[in-house]
């Protein structure tokens, strides 16, 4: 459970680094399509905010190997709040690192979930000043909208993948000051859960993964703020060859409007329209939705989550994104190739999630 003095300890996720073995192209992705202006560079990394971010940097993307998520940084609510949340970690056994090398940001706690993701705690940052060219007359922007695709506001949230929700949900609860908004049961088993630390639906979310991985990267979220910018995007994408994943749709967890496409470096990201149910009641109950309930979790408006990407793909990933759906696309009999980790995954993604209308490609 959530101790109640440590609420709102953590104010909102501030940043998160991806890898990309393709860092132009993931770069033009992030400038061209979703308008992110560049504010520094470095070795081989490119340092990127929206134009509602109030800080230096929201997305720094670094040359790789392969795809994944560096770090992803919440920022404390206070000085006071961030050693409070230190304290529970190294209470907990949760072992970290103090650093104050990422530019724009200062002292840093460096420690890793229990499925083993980066991340970090931080309160001193430099807030964005913007050159006289792009200072905005509504006093609340930091910068002027951008002129280039379709600009995102804002990062908004981080949805990781666990070999194990629970101990990942119950670490950011105890001691991070989350409350579990909302959570999706099999039976006794965790398979997801949305986690918010202020009025939000979320701003970290877990979901299982059905391969069996640990630390992985389900998507890396950015705010619209409107549905009508989701089919603006999903246009845009489709013209330009932007793969897209799902949607625009609705889900009925958290009520968000979303958006599923893969930047050219193979990281999943989601385009959030209307930020969906705000928890303006502290002391609600967390929703918990069965699998009797699935269709209208995952979209409220027929859109398909392909069973092949969204259930099974993360990254880091073995494979590249297209290999990846080469070899979850081939099930059942008649397979070319009896897979074990294919046939492992058909085994852990629950049955009501492979017959769900709002479901394509399942192994049923």
């Amino acid at each position: 459970m959530t101790d109640p003095t440590a609420r709102f300890d953590i104010a909102h996720l501030a940043r998160a680094e991806l890898f990309t073995p393709r860092p132009q192209e993931t770069l033009d992705f992030f400038t061209k399509f979703l308008g992110m202006y560049v504010t520094h560079r470095e070795g081989q990394s490119v340092y990127l905010r929206g134009y509602e971010d109030p800080y230096q940097w929201s997305l720094k993307v670094t040359e790789a190997p392969e795809a994944g998520m560096g770090h992803a940084a919440l920022r404390a609510s206070s000085p006071e709040a961030l050693e409070r949340r230190v304290a529970s970690l190294k209470q907990g056994n949760v072992e970290g690192t103090w650093s104050e090398d990422q530019f724009g940001y200062g002292k840093t706690f460096e420690f890793q979930s229990p499925d083993g993701h980066n991340l970090q705690l931080l309160w001193e940052v430099e807030k964005y000043v913007a050159p006289q060219e792009l200072q905005s007359k509504i006093l609340s922007r930091p910068s002027k909208k951008p002129l280039s695709g379709i600009p995102v506001k804002r990062i908004d949230h981080l949805n990781l993948m666990a070999s194990d929700v629970t101990p990942l949900k119950d670490s950011f609860e105890r001691h991070l000051g989350f409350r579990t908004t909302e959570r999706v049961v099999d039976g006794n088993v965790e398979i997801g859960a949305w986690m918010s630390s202020n009025l939000l639906g979320h701003e970290v979310a877990c979901m299982r993964d059905m391969t069996g991985g640990r630390g992985k990267l389900h998507h890396l979220a950015f705010y619209y703020g409107t549905g009508q910018h989701l089919a603006d995007a999903v246009e845009m994408f489709r013209d330009y060859d932007i793969q897209i994943e799902a949607g625009p749709d609705k889900h009925g967890i958290t009520q968000g409007q979303f958006l599923y496409v893969f930047e050219p470096g193979g990281n999943r990201i989601e385009l959030f329209g209307e930020a969906g149910y705000l928890h303006l009641d502290p002391d609600a109950e967390t929703k918990t939705w069965q699998m009797s309930d699935i269709d209208t979790g995952l979209a409220v408006g027929g859109a398909k989550l392909p069973w092949e990407t969204y259930f099974t793909y993360g990254t880091p990933n073995p494979l590249a994104l297209d290999q990846h759906i080469e070899k979850f696309s081939h099930f059942g009999p008649g397979a070319p190739v009896d897979d074990p980790e294919v046939s492992a995954a058909e085994r852990a993604v629950p049955d009501e999630i492979d017959h769900s209308r709002a479901v394509s490609g399942s192994p049923v």
